[in-house]
């Protein structure tokens, strides 16, 4: 099974890539993608920096950077993954993630309208997994 792990780099979505991991730990053969979507440009970002380019670069370091703590938890679980960082609407280009690798599932924190909007339009089934208990 191939399941794409949405990471904003919230706990709450890296609560969803443990959920994932112990689905594995429980003896569930699965692969992992994991995903980070950057929101588009704003107004002023556009206007400031003057060159789509950078504006790439930027949103493409920030998202490695959301991403490296998931990564650091499914390498020290031994278990395979690739990384994307994608920008645009984040409920749409996480479906299109899933559906580009080939993913049968789709886990990721609940929290904001994103995970509402994935569950309504995805066609393979979609995890939502709530934030870490409050000590």
């Amino acid at each position: 099974m191939k399941m794409l792990l949405a990471v904003d780099g919230s706990q709450t979505s890296l609560h969803a890539v443990r959920h994932a991991l112990a689905l594995v730990a429980q003896g569930l053969p699965a692969s992992f993608v994991l995903a980070n979507v950057q929101v588009p440009p704003n107004l002023y970002e556009v206007v400031t920096a003057h060159d789509p380019e950078v504006l790439r670069e930027v949103r493409g370091a920030a998202g490695a950077d959301l991403l490296a703590a998931a990564e650091a938890l499914l390498d020290a679980a031994g278990v395979d993954y690739e990384s994307e960082v994608a920008g645009g609407e984040p409920a749409h280009l996480i479906i299109e993630q899933a559906e580009n690798y080939g993913c049968d599932a789709i886990v990721l924190g609940a929290g904001e309208n994103v995970a509402l909007a994935v569950l309504a339009a995805s066609p393979v089934p979609v995890t939502v997994v709530p934030g870490p208990p409050l000590d």
